[in-house]
């Protein structure tokens, strides 16, 4: 019934895009999808919680509905799911510290942030003295909430690690911000007494603020099974909350009901925050699309960090684990090493998800999930990889899958060629990895337009191409012959999975060269 209810008000009812307060949500009837049994459920517990999420997630959304929730403001809970669970509605100080508003590119910028915060509570709580630094003020703060209004205190962080993820690039501005926080947070164990519940968001946990290191009754939820849904929209919430935008989004695009509903989720859905979980969609993307009715890239459209292209460039990472790359269970919530390994910070950040779980080597198997971010990212990984000496991207996408299409292979050829003569190879480290990971960066932009994919039931093909007319196997080889290439596509019988397909079979072997830094060579057989 409660359901039904909602879905009456669809028709007159905006979207909350970019607002991330519980009560102007429901006071002025945005979309609101039912998230608050897991508030009760998460409430109900006494203790200290951590949640991470990527960017535009609804983290903050969750942390101002718990806010409303231990406030008591009970009408604004009117009509859903916690009022059918919640009996007492008791209402409890709250500390709730957002760290998204600020800019952390200035040495005192969490001291002026802090300060203004603690400024407010003490107006209304009171201060001493004696109480100088920031922390000793939060921890007076906590104290006069609770002996005031004789309830313990909720403490609410929003993003407690922004000043961190801001500033990886700058080792000088980061530690200094880590000590400030360390001390700082170091609060929510000595006033442990005081405090009733304390949660916090953010991307990643840092093991060096002590909220982790020595808050040992902090549990993070992130993997958890009971809350992988917390934030984001699932399938059911979509056909429970959103037919009416549904439909009218297929209207407008000329396809069916049931077209639209799989656009949708080969768009933006894919996330999976615990192995084998519930498929999760990006809330600010599936919103702008209600909202524009159109399939547009909208979160990746806001902004791929300069920092991670240029992580994975100079990580030497291999493109190829992008997809199907395997992280140990202890190093995917932190982001210690991420200069060995960036797969954590970009599992973190929202552009790789879990595909798979190994449980003998307790491995998680990250991949992209799904097309929005997969087309973004690639079109972000082009102009850093495919560069000449002058910084500009030269490699056009349109031409390399035109001449695939009509199967002109020496047309191909000559223009990787070309390609990799004018590649500005001094960015490169590693010259076979560079060589190899430029390659793979080409193939996943031709992967947009064409069949791109690897076999390895016997032996690894290094990439497959299919088209309306073709099949090309091709073989890579880095200061070998092309002809040897050749050899090992006959030898491993690559061609094997397609006997039985009508397409044409072009089987190409490719040299790059390590003193030309380019193609040297290429064989085709066909």
């Amino acid at each position: 019934m409660r359901a039904q209810e909602e879905n009456k008000k669809l028709q007159n009812m905006d979207y909350p895009i970019g607002i991330q307060t519980f009560a102007k949500i429901r006071s002025d009837d945005f979309l609101y999808i039912d998230k608050t049994d897991y508030v009760y459920k998460l409430s109900s517990r006494k203790g200290y919680f951590f949640l991470s999420r990527p960017r535009r997630f609804g983290k903050s959304l969750l942390i101002s509905t718990l806010d409303a929730y231990f406030r008591g403001e009970k009408e604004l809970f009117k009509g859903l799911k916690i009022e059918e669970l919640e009996d007492e509605w008791e209402s409890y100080p709250v500390l709730h510290l957002d760290m998204i508003g600020e800019n952390y590119s200035k040495e005192n910028a969490i001291e002026l942030h802090l300060d203004n915060t603690l400024a407010a509570w003490e107006s209304i709580y009171g201060t001493r003295p004696t109480e100088k630094t920031p922390s000793a003020r939060f921890q007076g703060i906590i104290e006069r909430a609770h002996e005031k209004t004789g309830k313990q205190v909720v403490i609410l962080i929003d993003e407690y690690d922004k000043p961190l993820t801001e500033t990886l690039d700058d080792e000088d501005l980061n530690e200094k911000f880590r000590r400030e926080l360390k001390s700082f947070y170091s609060v929510l164990k000595s006033a442990d007494a005081h405090i009733r519940f304390a949660m916090l968001t953010g991307v990643t946990k840092f093991s060096r603020i002590s909220i982790f290191s020595d808050l040992n009754q902090l549990e993070d939820i992130s993997l958890s099974k009971d809350y992988q849904a917390i934030c984001g929209f699932t399938d059911e919430e979509l056909d429970t909350y959103c037919k009416e935008p549904i439909q009218e989004m297929a209207a407008d695009n000329s396809m069916s009901f049931d077209e639209m509903r799989e656009a949708l989720r080969k768009k933006y859905d894919g996330y999976h925050f615990y192995p084998n979980g519930v498929g999760i969609y990006n809330p600010f993307s599936i919103l702008r699309a209600f909202s524009n009715r159109d399939l547009e890239n909208y979160w990746i459209q806001t902004g791929t960090p300069t920092f991670l292209v240029t992580l994975l460039k100079d990580s030497g990472l291999s493109i190829e684990k992008l997809s199907g790359g395997r992280v140990d269970k202890n190093q995917l919530g932190g982001k210690e090493n991420f200069r060995d390994n960036p797969l954590p910070i970009m599992y973190q950040s929202g552009y790789l998800t879990i595909t798979g779980y190994d449980e003998e080597f307790q491995e998680y198997e990250l991949g992209f999930p799904n097309e929005e971010v997969y087309v973004g990212f690639m079109k972000d990984l082009v102009p850093n990889y495919l560069q000449n000496k002058e910084g500009k991207s030269i490699f056009e996408t349109r031409e390399f899958v035109k001449d695939l299409r009509t199967g002109d292979v020496e047309m191909f050829m000559k223009r990787l060629q070309t390609l990799y003569a004018n590649l500005d190879f001094t960015i490169a480290g590693d010259q076979e990895k560079y060589f190899h990971n430029t390659l793979h960066v080409i193939f996943m932009m031709i992967g947009l337009y064409c069949d791109v994919e690897k076999h390895t039931s016997n032996g690894s093909m290094d990439v497959v191409v299919k088209t309306k007319d073709f099949i090309y196997i091709m073989e890579l080889k880095y200061d070998n012959s092309p002809e040897k290439a050749l050899k090992q596509i006959e030898k491993k019988n690559y061609a094997a999975p397609f006997a039985m397909d009508e397409r044409k079979i072009i089987k190409l072997g490719i040299e790059f060269d390590s003193q030309t830094r380019g193609v040297k060579e290429w064989r085709v057989d066909n």
